[in-house]
This record gives C-alpha cells, sequence and structure tokens, in this order.
C-alpha cells in the first residue's frame, strides 16, 4: 500500500458513498450554491455565539450525509474531523451529539483531505465499514480568533481571504453493494511541513504555495505519474496569490503541469461579485468543494481523474504575536469516477 517516499495506493478503492454540504446566508449567492444540500438564513444559526453555530454546520453535514445513505450513527464506526478554532472543540461538541467513535484532526485548512485520507486508509485495511469525515469553519468564529471580531471592522489587505461558513462531509465506505460507478479514493500523498519564512497572517495563499507544489510534486514522483494524468488538480485555499505563486513554483521546478487544469477551491467557490479579498479560505472552502460540487462534477461526466490538494497554514493567534513564521502542510488524495 505505501507507494515512494510519502504516498499510500488504496487497492479496495474506498468509495465515497455520499456526501452533506452546508453554507451559510453568505454561500447561498455563491457560484457553486447548486451543490449546496442546505443553507442556513442566520450568521448564528439560532445559537448565541458563532463556536456553536460552527458546531451546527458540521452537526447537519453529518446528518445529510446518513439521511442520503438510510442509515443511522450506530452504522459508522468512527467519525474523522477537525477545525480551525481553539483546541478543535465546534467539532468536538458535534462530535458529542452525534456519539460516534471519534478521532480528532489538525491540519488548518488542510482537513478536509487529511480526513479523506485517514479515512480511505482505515477503510482499505478492513478497520472500518463506514466513516465519516469533513469539516467545517465560520467566517465570524475565524475573524475572532484570527484577526479581529468583525463588528471591529478592521481593514484588511488585497491578499487576505474569506473565510467560507461551510461545511462538508463525506460517507466513506467500501463499494460492494453500489450499482455503477462511484468516486473512489485511489491514493494519497501525506504532505511535510514546509516553511519558507513567511510572516505576514494576511498573505496564507503565498505562505502556503510551496507545500501545496512540494506535495503535488512527491504525488507525481511516487505514483510515477504525469500531470496529464488528472482530469483537474485543484488545490484546498490558494486563491489567487497562492495559485499564481504555485504556477511560479511550478515553472522553475519543471513541471509542464497545464494550467487549464489546475485549480483552486479558493477562486471557484464565490462569485466576482462577491468581495473575498484574494478568495475563499478555511477549512469548509476545500470541504464543500470537494464533497459538493467535485463529487458532482464527476457524477455529471465532467472529471474522470481528480487530484485535490487541501492546503494549511499551521499558524496560531500566539504564534503571530510571537513573530514566528508561517509553518504549512498541503495533503493530496486522488479521486477516480470508476
Amino acid at each position: 500500500m505505501l507507494q515512494g517516499a510519502q504516498s499510500w495506493v488504496f487497492s479496495q478503492k474506498p468509495t465515497i458513498l455520499s456526501t452533506g454540504v452546508v453554507g451559510g446566508p453568505f454561500e447561498k449567492d455563491c457560484r457553486l450554491a447548486n451543490d449546496f444540500d442546505k443553507f442556513h438564513d442566520d450568521l448564528r444559526m439560532g445559537k448565541d455565539t458563532y463556536e456553536k453555530a460552527q458546531n451546527v454546520l458540521l452537526e447537519d453535514a453529518v446528518e445529510i450525509a446518513l439521511r442520503k445513505k438510510g442509515l443511522t450513527e450506530d452504522a459508522v464506526q468512527f467519525f474523522l474531523s477537525g477545525d480551525l478554532i481553539n483546541q478543535i472543540t465546534p467539532t468536538t461538541f458535534a462530535a458529542r451529539t452525534n456519539q460516534m467513535p471519534y478521532l480528532g484532526l489538525f491540519s488548518a485548512c488542510a482537513l478536509s483531505t487529511e480526513g479523506l485520507a485517514l479515512a480511505a486508509l482505515i477503510i482499505n485495511s478492513g478497520g472500518a465499514n463506514h466513516i465519516l469525515t469533513g469539516t467545517a469553519s465560520h467566517n465570524a468564529s475565524a475573524e475572532k480568533q484570527f484577526r479581529y471580531p468583525t463588528e471591529y471592522g478592521g481593514q484588511k489587505p488585497p491578499t487576505a481571504q474569506w473565510t467560507a461558513t461551510a461545511s462538508g462531509v463525506g460517507l466513506i465506505g467500501t463499494a460492494e453493494k453500489l450499482n455503477g460507478p462511484a468516486p473512489r479514493i485511489t491514493s494519497a500523498t501525506i504532505g511535510k511541513v514546509i516553511d519558507m519564512g513567511l510572516t505576514d497572517p494576511f498573505n496564507m495563499g503565498g505562505a502556503m504555495a510551496p507545500a501545496a507544489v512540494d506535495t503535488i510534486q512527491r504525488h507525481f514522483f511516487d505514483l510515477k505519474r504525469d500531470p496529464s494524468y488528472y482530469d483537474l488538480v485543484i488545490t484546498g485555499d490558494l486563491a489567487e496569490v497562492g495559485r499564481n505563486t504555485a504556477l511560479e513554483l511550478f515553472q522553475q521546478k519543471g513541471i509542464s503541469l497545464d494550467e487549464n487544469r489546475f485549480h483552486d477551491c479558493g477562486l471557484i467557490l464565490y462569485t466576482d461579485e462577491q468581495e473575498v479579498f484574494a478568495g475563499a479560505s478555511g477549512p469548509g472552502c476545500s470541504a464543500a468543494v470537494m464533497y459538493g460540487h467535485l463529487v458532482n462534477e464527476m457524477k455529471r461526466g465532467r472529471y474522470k481523474r481528480i487530484l485535490v490538494v487541501a492546503t494549511g497554514a499551521l499558524l496560531s493567534p500566539l504564534t503571530v504575536l510571537q513573530k514566528e513564521s508561517i509553518p504549512c502542510i498541503a495533503h493530496a488524495v486522488s479521486l477516480e469516477y470508476e
């Protein structure tokens, strides 16, 4: 199953059996709105804090994914998830609600593919029949922790990104009882922490780009694949600055990745009319795009093979105050519709 230095190949081809994708009021007007299952009209979602609202996003996505397959919580062996907020408490409180055996994860905005890679590994080894994995983020809870509360009205530079209020969850299992093709998880490449010395927390796309390129390069090397193998290579939330930086790094490293096949979740989630600075961010961004839009596009026949590379900036408010640089990570998962 281990291939090369950092990659797994899943011979049993674990499958995305169903998904749940939920958004906030701002996401109702996004470019990919038709790929969401549910929207909330209230940013607080009936709760008295934004962190509790984030719990609701994840709880709703879990409930939707299970309902689509007609399953209850006791049919799921493990719940793999995490988030950005202090000690991943929104996710932990959601896990308290759904009462599934729980593994809390942290890779910042790379959580969506970290969870999916680990879920596929466990399913492939026979360690479970059903696993739920995914994540959520909330614009106001992230702003309060990492920058300033939204009520403060602080100004941001053009390199900043907009944390998505969204959740995406996938139910992962074997495909023995499926009739017809489905999105299979065929491989994963686990990234290394890359730190190029950037210290600006308002330029996370630029900080994360080297980690994304390093993981993508390693994936092609480990699996002995050419970039043309994939119909689409899509990063998590590099947004405009990070994507442009990544394209320059590909060129420097001699990687011939077709620019038209290289996209970013943070650039396709929102419309041009929605003012999101350089693009979207947050673990809920790549999770919602992957489990919503990308899975649906595979089912529609647009893509047969996709490499999803979620990226994360592993900073905290404390490390920023201590003038630390920003360590970054990227994990890649390949999806094939067969």
